[in-house]
């Protein structure tokens, strides 16, 4: 079963943007190193991710077998933008749904 459950931001000025998020709605934020920060335990989750420039949002989905749903995004036209790679909460890949929309799927551990 694949779950939406992260929602990824970009955020050119990662302190800013933490500073805007912890003031505005009160969020707070787990560093994982200096580029990314990330409010948990909710029923959808958030990530500020350092860039350079703004991006749209990465709507981030939950699987439990990572290989399964990449072949099944690819057997349906999805095309891979970025082969799966390790992070530290797990591994995901990323790709381009047919109107042009970025997601990701991932899997803990």
């Amino acid at each position: 079963m694949i779950i939406p459950n992260y929602l990824e931001l970009s955020a050119p000025d990662l302190a800013v943007s933490r500073s805007f998020y912890e003031a505005a709605l009160g969020f707070t934020f787990t560093d994982y190193g200096d580029a990314y920060a990330a409010v948990e335990g909710g029923p959808v989750e958030i990530g500020l991710a350092a860039g350079s420039e703004p991006a749209a949002p990465l709507p981030t989905f939950e699987t439990d077998d990572l290989e399964q749903a990449q072949a099944a995004v690819v057997a349906v036209g999805g095309r891979i933008t970025r082969d799966v790679f390790t992070y530290p909460g797990g591994r995901r890949f990323q790709f381009l749904d047919p109107g042009g929309n970025e997601l990701a799927i991932y899997q803990t551990g």
